[in-house]
């Protein structure tokens, strides 16, 4: 039986109003303390319901969605968070050469200048506070060698699939042949089905991934196959060195290799080779067909005994040749395992709400979990495009790491997080050596890289800081979610390098007699003076909030407090006010009309972070000059969010509902549920910080007075059920 929740008990205050009239003799006083347990009872319990109470399949498949737009700027996908391949209307990638087949080993570099090593590299010494430090900016004596280092290593697109056709003038396949197309994804499984026609003929194409390896099947149903007129084609290029791109360039077939190894009757093998990357192409099919090389690294294969034929295709590192699993196979794992993932974890259901944008709002929800699980849960962060394209050459950043991978925590998903925050792990020994070569202790993470944690030239990659405390935020996080001595240990070393770098970082006026964050130092907007400005609003507040949950953290290890994060603690100097709102940096001049654009990242000091040491007055006047000076559409997707845990926090829900519906180009939410509007498209930062607001919204937050859905309106026009979510700090 589903739990009464709050929405209800104004029908139940009438059925108790008339069982008081009726009761003879009952003293009222007894009847009124009654009817107020009773009350209360239905309200503090919520929606919150049982595991398995909500029909998950019914919620998910109602935001199923048909494709019918020949040129939707956004790929379909199927993939598993390690492997993504994107696809047009047709199913495979025949008409875009934009949309890519991506894993998270694709790596390459391109050969280093002549007669150079990127240990070569000078770094820029900045004076810091009275003392040289060095910095890894673009260096104009080495400008080869800085150009380098910015560009590699970088993604690149493993391949293009796509259909192979002639028309009876020779023409390949173009939009301009089909007709009446129509692509249907299904959530629910990750199969989509895409009809259309072809010059008339009737044609399905069925696409899906495998959920655990680098694998794509494909069952393709026309007449026009047994007639040997439609088949498929795999396309190689060479990696893109382009900050934003597909990752392939397709312009310099010179450059790179395709090796035919292997040709056998229902198989073929390519190895590839880019500079020193080499991986594998494994294509197995069924019935008759005919392998033909149409050009330099393009090969298209048709004929079938009948008028159906599937295709798998698989992507690896050099190895050991695998057996292929057949199409339906693939097809089979994947609807076994997607219902698992939507089963699994936390779920809301908004269909109950009276308020009309219920059911776009649940949409973003659902289609942000298949993107997220898709492109940002595998084994490294993802970078802000995901698994779709390149953006930054397709490597992650460090600050990006909270938005993409928080909410598996409060969705209670842990298991699609825990990989990618091996990094902090992995990347610790180079951390330090940044912070030693720097003059500080513990460790330094840098800005944006790939797997080897190597920073590349940059000024704001170089100064911007709101990425340390990360490693204490999700060691916090998994400690909530398994609060056992063997996750302190697992984190112990990292939890005491990053604290160690806090309070190190900070800097003592003895002025003042507190400390503050110098220059030369890059904010959360990334809009400052990097050489001049100081203290940061968000900073100041993930330092306090850092600190003192380290300090918890590793006293729930071995029972120790360490004194000098205790000093920084309690000296680090007050979020900057001025005219009694707070401001994003000190002494910032021209706030509200000259620096109101990009992040407003002082609203996160009280909505990501609880506001230690907030004062809740100036944050709520704070908070509505935002809401009224902002220049949202120069804003980023997860702005929204952020906002709206502000807005949450301070007791203002239709303002949260507000903010994460933001009609802003830059928080529309496309067919696919991607966002750009003028940012890196897709911008998948925009998703999971919606997933991790919402959570925090329905969920609650630490203190929050227990208040069933706190982000949600009490006027009765949302009803939110739900399951499975985790309190956010």
């Amino acid at each position: 039986m589903e739990l009464i929740g709050w929405q209800s008990v104004p029908l139940w205050n009438a059925l108790l109003l008339k069982f008081v009239f009726m009761m003879d003799g009952m003293k009222l006083q007894r009847i009124c303390m009654l009817f107020f347990l009773f009350t209360s009872s239905v309200y503090v319990s919520g929606q919150e319901l049982k595991n398995g109470t909500i029909d998950r399949k019914v919620l998910v498949q109602r935001h199923n969605f048909h494709v019918n737009n020949l040129d939707e700027q956004g790929p379909s996908q199927v993939g598993n968070g390690d492997f993504a391949y994107g696809f047009d209307i047709t199913g495979m990638q025949t008409l875009h050469s934009r949309f890519s087949t991506m894993s998270n080993w694709s790596w390459h570099s391109e050969r280093l200048p002549v007669g150079m090593s990127a240990t070569d590299f000078k770094k820029t010494m900045i004076n810091t506070n009275g003392r040289m430090v060095p910095y890894d900016l673009p260096n104009s004596d080495q400008a080869l060698l800085t150009q380098w280092l910015q560009r590699n290593p970088h993604r690149f697109n493993l391949g293009r699939i796509g259909l192979w056709y002639k028309d009876e003038n020779g023409e390949p396949l173009q939009q301009k042949h089909l007709f009446r197309a129509d692509q249907y994804v299904d959530l629910w499984t990750s199969v989509v089905v895409s009809r259309f026609e072809i010059d008339g003929n009737p044609v399905i194409v069925t696409t899906v991934g495998d959920p655990n390896e680098d694998i794509i099947a494909f069952r393709i149903e026309s007449s026009l196959v047994k007639e040997k007129r439609l088949g498929i084609f795999i396309e190689f290029p060479y990696a893109s060195l382009e900050v934003f791109s597909n990752g392939s360039n397709y312009g310099k077939p010179d450059l790179h290799s395709t090796k035919l190894v292997s040709n056998k009757k229902g198989q073929v093998v390519f190895d590839r080779r880019l500079d020193s990357t080499k991986y594998q192409v494994v294509v197995n099919w069924t019935g008759n067909v005919e392998m033909k090389r149409e050009k330099q690294h393009r090969y298209y294969i048709i004929g079938s005994d009948n008028n159906s034929l599937d295709y798998v295709v698989q992507f690896a590192p050099v190895g050991a040749l695998p057996i292929l699993p057949s199409y339906l196979a693939v097809k089979k794992r994947s609807e076994r395992y997607w219902p698992t993932f939507w089963r699994s974890g936390g779920v809301m259901d908004f269909s109950g709400s009276k308020d009309p944008r219920w059911k776009e709002l649940e949409r973003r929800v659902v289609l942000s979990q298949y993107l997220t699980k898709l492109n940002t849960s595998g084994q490294y962060p993802a970078q802000e495009t995901g698994l779709v394209n390149n953006s930054w050459y397709g490597r992650f950043h460090y600050e990006m790491i909270l938005w993409h991978g928080a909410h598996f925590a409060l969705w209670n998903r842990w298991s699609l997080l825990n990989k990618s925050l091996e990094v902090y792990q992995t990347n610790l020994a180079g951390a330090k050596e940044r912070a030693k070569l720097q003059g500080y202790a513990g460790a330094r993470y840098p800005k944006c890289t790939g797997p080897d944690g190597h920073e590349w030239p940059h000024p704001i990659h170089a100064f911007l800081i709101w990425q340390q405390p990360h490693p204490i935020f999700f060691a916090n996080l998994d400690y909530r979610a398994h609060p056992t001595k063997a996750t302190l240990n697992k984190w112990s070393d990292i939890i005491s390098a990053s604290a160690d770098f806090l309070a190190s970082y900070a800097v003592y006026d003895s002025v003042k007699k507190q400390y503050e964050l110098a220059p030369p130092i890059v904010f959360v907007p990334e809009n400052n003076d990097y050489y001049k400005d100081s203290s940061g609003a968000f900073e100041l507040a993930y330092w306090r909030y850092g600190l003192k949950t380290a300090q918890q953290l590793i006293y729930n290890t071995n029972g120790k407090h360490d004194p000098f994060w205790e000093k920084i603690i309690s000296s680090l100097e007050p979020i900057p006010v001025q005219d009694s709102l707070y401001v994003q940096w000190k002494n910032v001049s021209g706030m509200w009309n000259k620096f109101n654009y990009e992040h407003p990242a002082l609203l996160g000091i009280y909505g990501l972070l609880p506001g230690d040491g907030i004062d809740s007055v100036i944050m709520k006047k704070t908070f509505h000059k935002v809401l009224a000076e902002w220049r949202f559409d120069t804003g980023w997707g997860w702005d929204f969010p952020m906002a709206a845990m502000s807005a949450a926090r301070l007791g203002e829900p239709a303002a949260a509902i507000d903010m994460l519906l933001h009609g802003s180009p830059k928080n529309g939410f496309d067919i696919h549920g991607f966002v750009g509007g003028g940012n890196p498209y897709p911008y998948l930062p925009t998703n999971g910080s919606l997933l991790y607001a919402i959570a925090l919204m329905v969920a609650g937050w630490d203190n929050d007075g227990r208040v069933s859905e706190p982000g949600f309106p009490k006027d009765g026009s949302w009803v939110i059920k739900w399951e499975g979510l985790k309190r956010a700090p």
